[in-house]
């Protein structure tokens, strides 16, 4: 009798298959991970539709922070979990290499999910004191952000390099020494970098504030405080980008943090209308101080100033309530109508530039030339 031929695919399956059950418990840890994680994934929209209720905005940052980090690390999980099963049958050299890339993988999650934790609480942050009607420092917040980020990723980037067998002690050893080089290298972006540390830790203007500088060309407004630069956007719409070392060496003006907007007119009157002066200067001055956009307490000066050219002029130094700029423009308007209508009333005229000839008269007549 002939003996039957068992192709070899069939006992190879039955080696490494059936009779191992390896593949089973792969398949078991797959639907396990991929059950447990639609659990985790109900769980946390209930948490979030809490959190949501509450005022306080840990728990909103957290639950939102947490979702993507937490699904990703149960699949990581699950999958090397798995991994180790096939490695103890296969033995394939690939399968050494899991133990490292479980505690990378474990390390950049972490530091995946405090960054979007920390990004996540200064959002509600924000929101929760602008819903309340609070001021926000958003300048002030932006740069603790950047702060917290920083030490975050500088400590898992430690944390992995002594995970993978790297010695610490030496890196840092080496980078004090090569601090020079690169000190000297990148002096530039240091002094950028140092610059805008000043500008975070002495506050001259913040995000959203109108700045100018006498000293340079730059005015607008302040989009955003970079580590190296800062976005400022001109009037005329168009993006400036400023080095921050630029700001340690030049003054600037932060007119959004004016009190109170200033107004400042000289008015010339016919020099025929100089005995009407003493009662317009009077009446403007009364009519400012009954004016309900005009700031009494702040100086205010309206008198006879000098004779010019062409007029007698006296003049207007009063500040007004608003600091906004539209604003400012219709209370300015109501002011120099109001003193037109006073100057009318009096029967006098604002002057405009004249030349008056004056001719003597002569007795002598001038004769024509004779022919």
């Amino acid at each position: 009798m002939e003996s039957i031929q068992v192709p070899k695919i069939f006992v190879d399956m039955g080696s490494y298959g059936f009779a191992g059950t390896w593949v089973i418990q792969v398949f078991v840890i797959v639907f396990t991970v991929l059950l447990f994680n639609f659990l985790v994934s109900l769980l946390l929209r209930r948490l979030a539709k809490k959190a949501q209720q509450s005022m306080n905005p840990w728990d909103d940052a957290f639950v939102h922070a947490v979702q993507k980090p937490l699904q990703v690390m149960i699949w990581v999980i699950g999958v090397l979990f798995a991994a180790d099963i096939v490695a103890g049958k296969t033995g394939a050299e690939i399968f050494k290499a899991i133990d490292p890339v479980r505690n990378v993988s474990v390390i950049l999650i972490l530091t995946w999910f405090l960054i979007r934790f920390v990004k996540e609480f200064e959002k509600a942050y924000i929101r929760q004191r602008s819903e309340k009607g609070r001021s926000v420092d958003i300048t002030t917040s932006n740069a603790l952000v950047k702060l917290i980020n920083a030490s975050i990723f500088i400590t898992a980037a430690l944390v992995m390099l002594q995970t993978l067998g790297f010695s610490i002690s030496g890196i840092l050893a080496f980078g004090g020494i090569g601090g020079i080089a690169i000190g000297f290298a990148a002096k530039d972006l240091l002094s950028n970098f140092f610059g805008g540390l000043m500008i975070y830790l002495d506050r001259p203007f913040k995000v959203g504030d109108w700045i100018c500088s006498p000293d340079k060309e730059i005015e607008g407004t302040v989009e955003e405080i970079g580590w190296r630069q800062t976005r400022i956007c001109t009037f005329s719409k168009r993006p400036l980008y400023v080095p921050n070392s630029i700001f340690t060496s030049i003054i600037v003006e932060n007119p959004s943090r004016m009190s109170h907007r200033r107004i400042y007119e000289t008015i010339g009157i016919r020099y025929n209308d100089l005995h009407e002066m003493d009662a317009i200067v009077n009446e403007v001055k009364q009519m400012l101080t009954q004016h309900d956009e005009i700031d009494k307490k702040q100086t205010m000066i309206v008198n006879f100033n000098q004779f010019s050219d062409s007029s007698v002029d006296f003049f207007v130094y009063t500040f007004t309530n608003t600091t906004n700029w539209i604003r400012f423009h219709e209370v300015k308007q109501d002011v120099l109508l109001k003193i037109s209508a006073i100057i009318e009333d009096h029967h006098a005229s604002i002057a405009y530039p004249t030349h008056v000839l004056h001719f003597d008269n002569a007795d002598d007549t001038v004769s024509p030339p004779k022919p």
